[in-house]
């Protein structure tokens, strides 16, 4: 019994991800939900509560897959970044479910999984800057933060830019990705 209910509840998880990243909290309905997942309303009320704490717990997915298909390495954050870039390209609706959540959730308090994880990895880098191993131009959070800018740059450029840019292979894009952040990270590249 318990297998079935667990294979359920992921089954209401991915239907979600899917419907959350295409239509977003307002647009979604638990009844397309349900179907997909071959359950019924009742049981994503039973599982999750509500249909914001079943975003969140579908939110929570995507972070438990982005920390465990890129692990953060402080000492090859070029290589981080390009794993995280290529992920965006694998799973598409990562960038999509980060961008509803963006203009639904404002003003709501932040999804605790994903501040915990941003936080150990700002530790990861503070740790990695005082040991001397990562530049220390910026603060951690800072560093943290520019690094995932460059990671999404192709998943989250707005279409007008992709149609006004030559187009480039997921290789180079990944490329392009890596050598952008160990430009940011070298010592020599001139500080302000």
């Amino acid at each position: 019994m318990p297998r079935d209910s667990s294979a359920t509840r992921q089954r209401l998880l991915v239907a979600a991800l899917a419907e959350f990243a295409e239509l977003g909290i307002a647009g979604a309905r638990v009844d397309r939900i349900a179907k997909v997942a071959s359950a019924n309303k009742a049981q994503i009320y039973h599982y999750f509560g509500s249909k914001e704490a079943l975003f969140e717990a579908a939110f929570e997915m995507i972070v438990q897959m982005t920390v465990s298909e890129a692990p953060i390495s402080v000492d090859d954050l070029p290589a981080y970044a390009a794993t995280l870039a290529k992920g965006y390209d694998d799973h598409p609706e990562i960038a999509r479910l980060a961008t509803w959540a963006r203009l639904e959730r404002a003003g709501s308090p932040p999804i605790q999984m994903a501040v915990e994880a941003t936080a150990a990895k700002v530790a990861a880098i503070a740790r990695a800057q005082q040991d001397g191993r990562v530049s220390d131009r910026f603060p951690p959070d800072v560093t943290l933060g520019l690094i995932l800018t460059i990671a999404t740059m192709w998943s989250a450029a707005n279409p007008e830019y992709l149609a006004s840019v030559e187009p480039r292979s997921r290789e180079d894009r990944h490329r392009y990705v890596a050598e952008a952040v160990r430009v940011l990270l070298s010592p020599d590249s001139g500080a302000s």
